[in-house]
């Protein structure tokens, strides 16, 4: 490419000359992007498209800022900017980094910010190249698991500290519509309007975006991502053909969020072989469509043998597929609890007894099991209370997890009971999603 034509690029992406965009803050990434930005290594920001990714790169900027760091020591690299559409080489970030510094000329080290990195074949070689001269403090984003576990863990290992995003959690959702809940006492005066936004969390989903939009053009909004990241991060990346059996098996999974199910299963259903199934499903994992959650067993074999579970990313996404008025609120009360244990960095299984009990969420961190969850709407039925509960003595004696805490996820109020000798810590779900 033309210097010329380079710069004017750089020139619209940058803020060297103008102030920076409002964004809204996200406290929880943008103290741990901060954190990591103290260490020499490359920052990885990774998750589905369009879950905030490039403006908590904004945000970061604006914090190195605030931290007396020149503004001309910053790059930022929109690797989606269709002018590069055609130039997406490792040899396009070196003549980048070189007409930045033509034109800048930066006094140190430069911040580089490289968004949507994947875009770039053997992106890996130059950023490691750099790395290791010492040239720049990377931070890079990406919207594939693919090219950023394996591939980094090949290339960058022990070189990188990443960072997860997802859509916004309940309490980003009510922070960015400017609703405050520090109390309990909060969620009683302000019942209505917590009850309404929860309700609309369910429906639309979290996506930031989301809440700039009137509720009648959510679904085109949503349309779009879809689309978008199936034909990007999945048809274009991987040469597919068959676009039409994809969005099918992605709308099956994320429509029925929470449901387990083989691949030979998926098979039939779709008429398809075995590896096109397997290889559908983990490629909309690898875009961060879906989550696969394993079976907990102390035998990795077992676990990789049996059925999985799947998880949709977003309800908003979940909703755009489903028929008119299926009941779902079970399920998607258990996608926020599992979207919510991913946020706050656990490791997720599910469980079923000998007996066929099932345990909604067995729940690690630092390799040792902390929780056993179940959710469920209410337990004021009996019925439902018997099968939520009694799950509890079965799981724990078949795992050997006598001393392992059991907490019901709830819409009910919070309060503690016994079943079959086992205390149970019964939780309400938003007390629980805005931890208080």
């Amino acid at each position: 490419m033309d210097k010329s034509e380079i710069i004017a690029i750089l020139n619209d992406w940058n803020y060297w000359n103008r102030p920076l965009p409002e964004t809204k803050e996200r406290p929880f990434y943008d103290t741990k992007i901060d954190s990591y930005l103290h260490y020499d290594e490359v920052v990885v920001i990774k998750g589905i498209r369009r879950s905030g990714k490039s403006t908590l790169m904004i945000n970061q900027i604006k914090r190195l800022l605030q931290n007396n760091i020149d503004i001309k020591n910053i790059l930022f690299v929109n690797l989606e900017d269709p002018r590069f559409i055609n130039h997406l080489t490792v040899e396009l970030l070196e003549q980048i980094k070189e007409v930045y510094f033509e034109y800048l000329d930066p006094e140190s080290n430069p911040y580089i910010f490289l968004d949507e990195i994947q875009n770039i074949p053997n992106w890996e070689k130059w950023v490691n190249k750099e790395y290791e001269l010492k040239l720049s403090k990377l931070i890079i984003s990406g919207s594939n698991s693919s090219m950023l576990s394996s591939e980094i863990a090949s290339t960058l290992s022990g070189r990188y500290l990443a960072v997860d995003v997802y859509p916004l959690s309940f309490k980003e959702y009510i922070g960015f519509k400017d609703i405050s809940i520090d109390t309990p006492l909060d969620m009683v005066s302000k019942k209505i309007v917590l009850n309404r936004e929860f309700e609309n969390y369910l429906k639309f989903g979290a996506f930031p975006k989301v809440l700039e939009y009137g509720q009648e053009d959510i679904r085109e909004l949503l349309t779009t991502y879809k689309n978008t990241i199936l034909l990007k991060d999945i048809v274009a990346r991987y040469k597919l053909k068959e676009f039409g059996v994809l969005e099918e098996i992605a709308a099956f999974l994320l429509s029925n969020s929470g449901i387990s199910i083989s691949i030979n299963k998926l098979k039939n259903n779709f008429k398809v072989s075995y590896d096109m199934a397997n290889a559908y499903v983990e490629y909309l994992s690898k875009a961060y469509m879906v989550f696969e959650v394993n079976k907990f067993d102390y035998s990795l074999k077992k676990q990789n043998a049996n059925d999985k579970k799947y998880y949709s990313v977003d309800l908003g996404l979940s909703n755009l597929m489903r028929v008119p008025n299926l009941q779902t609120r079970g399920a998607d009360l258990e996608t926020v609890v599992f979207l919510e244990l991913l946020r706050r960095g656990y490791k997720v299984y599910y469980y079923k007894t000998s007996n066929d009990l099932e345990c909604d969420f067995i729940v690690q961190k630092d390799r040792e099991i902390q929780m056993l969850i179940q959710v469920t709407s209410s337990l004021k039925d009996d019925k439902t209370k018997k099968r939520e509960l009694q799950s509890f003595s079965k799981t724990k004696k078949e795992l050997n997890l006598e001393h392992v805490e059991s907490v019901v996820i709830t819409e009910d109020n919070s309060s503690e009971t016994v079943y079959d000798d086992i205390e149970i810590k019964i939780v309400n779900l938003k007390e629980w999603l805005l931890e208080l």
